[in-house]
């Protein structure tokens, strides 16, 4: 009998483990969203599918959909996971997702493994073939050996060169609202063997210029990378950082942005507004010498690449518009989602790479492990794609009983990481290494 998978939400990242699904196995797909015809297009009259509308707090159809299926794939927002879990574990079920483990999942793990059950965490892009490729380079250099001294790890999803034309350098592929809040976390890493606390205010003040191919980048550390020495086994290294990888300028804009009071939850007032008498008013600025106050604010003359951007933007356009939103970040949000988000036959690009320095006994290594991979022009995005491939392959492997695994994983573990790679290679998902030697 042909096992029956439930995926949990038809979203911008989900077609591509459908669609593998389909192809590669005789899996009987579920796949349930909140909005019925989304699924159903996803499915797009595949006889092997079925579509659901679902509400995940509707408790009783999601039990009844967990209950009918071998596994659950969860590509909800991380948030309602653990209401998900919840069902997996009550019905025995294996269950996967792209997000990172929260202390809600984590709490799972004994009672999945008395159950023997395996939920995978952090199994797309990044979390995910992040920490596949790093091990596997972690796990060479430690069996000749080597003992790693920096490990620094970057990655983005960005428009790829033939689409970069904004002022911005950035298109959205996934929340626009997400990618602004991701700008207020703190961060933590390991600098010169000490932590290094970063605070949300020093975030992009704390960019680091990067040259990857013949493309100019920076990097900004991405949360907290602390745990990371302990689960990547680097105890006791030197320099350790996860960062999120942006082209060239991006921390001015954002700076500026924040500075302007518009990745904020302050309150705005709904009706007709232009866009500069909504800046005007979060900054008390005069809105007829709204571009001389905000560049004073900014401490930059009025003709910047800065300020010709937020122009660019709409920020002092006063064409009046009805707005429908009740606090800065939503507005500005929604602004940029309208003017920077992918046109027809644009491509965007995922760039991750690692770096790593390695003592032997009678040498040293730099090691630099790079992917590039690309949309495809009308087609799949490279963020769905990078994103679902390898949730597609892990469902694959753990209904085919390859992976014994238990409890709260991540990717981790050659039993993982090794054919989930393979395959990913298969499919143009790979990376291209440099070893300097001395």
């Amino acid at each position: 009998m042909a096992k029956r998978v439930l995926i949990l939400g038809a979203g911008l990242v989900s077609q591509p483990i459908i669609d593998y699904l389909f192809e590669k196995t005789d899996y009987f797909l579920t796949v349930a969203d909140i909005l019925e015809a989304n699924a159903t297009k996803a499915i797009n009259h595949n006889p092997r599918g079925q579509a659901k509308a679902l509400d995940v707090n509707n408790s009783s159809g999601l039990r009844e959909l967990v209950v009918g299926s071998d596994l659950v794939v969860s590509l909800l927002p991380y948030t309602l996971h653990g209401i998900v879990a919840r069902h997996c574990l009550e019905a025995e079920k294996h269950m996967v997702n792209a997000s990172y483990v929260s202390e809600e999942l984590r709490a799972f793990d004994t009672a999945a493994r008395a159950k023997n059950l395996l939920f995978l965490c952090e199994m797309g892009l990044d979390p995910g073939i992040d920490h596949m490729s790093a091990m596997q380079i972690i796990h060479d250099i430690q069996s000749r050996g080597g003992v790693i001294s920096e490990f620094i790890s970057v990655c983005g999803g960005l428009p790829a060169p033939d689409a970069n034309d904004n002022p911005f350098g950035y298109k959205f592929s996934w929340s626009p609202k997400g990618v602004l809040l991701a700008g207020n976390n703190s961060a933590r890493f390991i600098a010169e063997g000490k932590v290094k606390t970063i605070s949300s205010e020093e975030l992009f003040h704390s960019t680091t210029a990067m040259r990857i191919g013949n493309q100019a980048f920076e990097a900004y550390p991405n949360r907290d990378s602390i745990a990371y020495e302990h689960i990547y086994g680097l105890d006791g290294i030197q320099h350790l950082m996860r960062g999120t990888l942006r082209y060239a300028g991006w921390h001015k804009l954002m700076l500026a942005l924040i500075n302007l009071n518009l990745i904020k939850d302050t309150s705005v007032t709904t009706g007709k507004f232009s866009y500069a008498e909504i800046l005007a008013g979060l900054n008390s600025f005069n809105i007829h010498k709204l571009r001389t106050d905000v560049a004073r604010k900014l401490g930059m003359s009025e003709n910047t690449t800065v300020m010709n951007a937020l122009d660019w933007l709409g920020l002092f356009d006063t064409t009046p518009h009805q707005n429908q939103k009740t606090n800065a970040i939503d507005v500005l949000a929604e602004l940029m989602n309208r003017k920077m988000s992918y046109g027809p036959g644009e491509r965007d690009m995922v760039a991750l790479q690692h770096r790593f320095k390695a003592k032997f006994s009678d040498h040293e290594e730099e090691i630099r492990s790079t992917l590039f991979d690309y949309g495809i022009p009308n087609g799949t995005s490279s963020m769905a794609r990078t994103v679902s491939s390898p949730l597609a392959i892990s469902v694959r492997l753990i209904l085919e009983g390859k992976i014994k695994l238990t409890g709260i994983q991540i990717p981790v573990d050659p039993i993982i990481y090794e054919p989930v790679l393979a395959e990913l290679k298969t499919m143009g998902i790979s990376f291209k290494e440099e070893v300097v030697r001395t």
